[in-house]
């Protein structure tokens, strides 16, 4: 019995997410077109009927394109808080009264036979979250779509077997690139997008030397490179004495492919 886990995409053109158990199996965003989120789940075996629920950690788009069309497909329920469906019930189109679910951001609760805490994030949304799944004794998080972050989300997503972590831009590359200064500034803020440096940092304080793996997700198309995210935070965690071949894994998640399903056992 096992924690499964694959990204089918990660970036701003689209995130989704797939954590499975014995018993239940999860999406964590659509924000792609169902048709593609279907090929996705297709691509790493899984019947895409199978699906049992939804969880959205916030209401952009680039997170809930393909939401509504997924539970009216296949009647699944989904699951936010209230400030996210305010933020997105309207986008979504028509959904059975008894799909719309809520969490309150900071509680657990069960779906199945695995424990899910959201806990909350800074970005402009109305009240993004990051998620950890609990299942036995083995622990995946989920942090993307923050621009910073405190000592109680370190705590989090400290001892997490898997940690998928937002390394969404170079900080070179966003403040020469082609976005506009009012994009640039809300990338770069608090309330933005974690840089390549931030998540290299972020890794080292919350490793723990327990083999961890540590997926970067939602890279940016315009400002970073899957090579750049990497060997940046590769450099980051080797110059603080972390031996990258003994002590944990870093692996991408891409935009337009899935991962590999990672299986912690």
């Amino acid at each position: 019995m096992s924690l499964k886990f694959c990204s089918l995409a990660s970036g701003s053109s689209g995130n989704c997410q797939y954590i499975e158990t014995e018993n239940v199996k999860i999406l964590i965003d659509a924000g792609l077109s169902g048709k593609k989120i279907q090929n996705g789940l297709d691509k790493i075996g899984v019947d895409p009927k199978s699906i049992d629920c939804i969880l959205v950690t916030h209401e952009h788009k680039d997170h809930t394109k393909g939401v509504g069309i997924l539970s009216r497909r296949f009647n699944l329920p989904i699951y936010a808080n209230n400030n996210t469906w305010n933020g997105m019930l309207k986008d979504l189109g028509k959904l059975k009264d008894e799909n719309i679910r809520e969490f309150k951001s900071g509680i657990d609760f069960e779906i199945s036979d695995i424990g899910i805490h959201p806990f909350k994030t800074f970005h402009d949304s109305n009240e993004s979250v990051g998620f950890n799944f609990h299942y036995r004794n083995k622990k995946i998080s989920i942090l993307t779509d923050t621009g910073c972050v405190n000592d109680n989300i370190k705590n989090k997503i400290k001892n997490s077997d898997l940690l998928m972590i937002e390394a969404n831009h170079d900080i070179d590359m966003l403040k020469v690139g082609k976005y506009p200064w009012f994009l640039k500034k809300r990338v770069l803020s608090d309330n933005g997008h974690l840089s390549n440096e931030a998540a290299g940092e972020l890794i080292t304080e919350v490793f723990s030397g327990r083999n961890e793996i540590f997926v970067l997700g939602h890279l940016s198309k315009e400002n970073n490179f899957p090579e750049l995210a990497h060997q940046t935070v590769v450099n980051i965690i080797t110059e603080k004495g972390i031996n990258i071949e003994k002590e944990l894994k870093i692996d991408l998640a891409l935009r337009d492919s899935p991962t590999k399903v990672y299986n912690i056992i």
